[in-house]
């Protein structure tokens, strides 16, 4: 139970490394969900390294030692992460029959209920599973023939971080595991912690136009300028609260002219489009999670009236709010 008096909920995280992994691919990944249990506590990543032997040798000629064996099964709702790897060295012998050990075992534990993860070239060890088939996925670029390969039905696809295909993630070259990470702590947790784990990794919350959609709540923060992010972290702490211009530019320090041309300049919209955007998305929200009528809805969200908030939503989404409570409640 954490301190809010709420369970914690422990979700079983298996990281898969194939002989010659590319470390990368590991550390990225983990140590999103490394603060990821330091930023909310309302979900335990319980992550552990699986291998089919206890050492194993990295693209670098690091030695990860101690690593755990594969389990004869692994539980409901466990995460499990295939990492990348490396051309191995002329003299390194014969390692296939190690991947062929690792991509039967992922056949026997890859079930309904159980999230496959792929990094990189991993995606070529789920292929050989036959894990991937009928799904859409991407890997690195050099290994997009691979996977087809393996996976003739599969629908690979190239230029992209990630692919989200129900329990199957998949992600492209090395950093994008990073990428792909943020995108699934973002679903489980929060879109706020997704954003404090970018920020404190000092990493930008990519994506490319066909990947899956981020959260307006993260709309604007791609940038390090810390004054800033604390205006933007006040205005989302308290949407509906009638934030000045002058007030905003002593929680940034600085002079309102100033804040006004450096919010455009990092945000990449002005002072007022952010907050209006956070009062919408906060209307979204409250939509989505209550039976409120639209006076109730726009007051908690910081609008004048209910026609102040509909002429300000349809400036964000094509339809009004009356279909997204529709929707939201299908």
């Amino acid at each position: 139970m954490n301190q809010t008096g709420r369970h914690l909920r422990t979700i079983p995280v298996y990281v898969v490394l194939p002989p010659y992994t590319l470390l990368m691919d590991v550390a990225g990944p983990v140590e999103v969900l490394r603060r990821a249990n330091i930023e909310q506590e309302d979900i335990l990543f319980d992550y552990r390294f699986i291998a089919a032997r206890p050492t194993q040798t990295t693209s670098i000629g690091l030695t990860l030692a101690d690593l755990l064996p594969l389990p004869d099964r692994v539980p409901d709702g466990a995460l499990v992460i295939v990492s990348g790897s490396v051309t191995p060295p002329a003299d390194a012998g014969d390692i296939d029959e190690e991947n062929r050990l690792l991509a039967t075992w992922l056949r026997t534990v890859i079930r309904p209920g159980v999230t496959l993860i792929t990094i990189c070239s991993g995606a070529v060890l789920a292929a050989r599973a036959g894990l991937l088939e009928g799904y859409a996925c991407t890997t690195h670029a050099a290994c997009i023939e691979e996977v087809q390969h393996h996976a003739p039905t599969a629908r690979v696809l190239d230029n992209r971080l990630y692919v989200e295909d129900r329990e199957r993630y998949s992600s492209a070259g090395i950093s994008t595991g990073t990428d792909l990470m943020l995108h699934i702590v973002s679903k489980l947790t929060s879109p706020v912690t997704a954003l404090t784990i970018a920020r404190y990794m000092v990493v930008y919350m990519r994506r490319t136009g066909a990947d899956p959609q981020l959260s307006p709540w993260l709309s604007g923060r791609n940038h390090v300028h810390p004054a800033i992010h604390r205006v933007q972290d006040a205005i989302m702490a308290d949407p509906a609260h009638g934030w000045s211009l002058a007030e905003l530019a002593g929680i940034g320090a600085m002079s309102a002219r100033h804040i006004s041309r450096l919010f455009q300049e990092h945000a990449g919209l002005s002072v007022t489009a952010y907050v209006n955007l956070m009062r919408v998305t906060l209307a979204r929200d409250v939509l989505a999670n209550s039976r409120l009528d639209m006076e109730r809805v726009a007051e908690k969200s910081g609008f004048a009236s209910p026609r102040h908030m509909r002429r300000v939503w349809s400036k964000y989404n094509e339809l009004p709010p009356s279909h997204y409570r529709r929707s939201a409640a299908e």
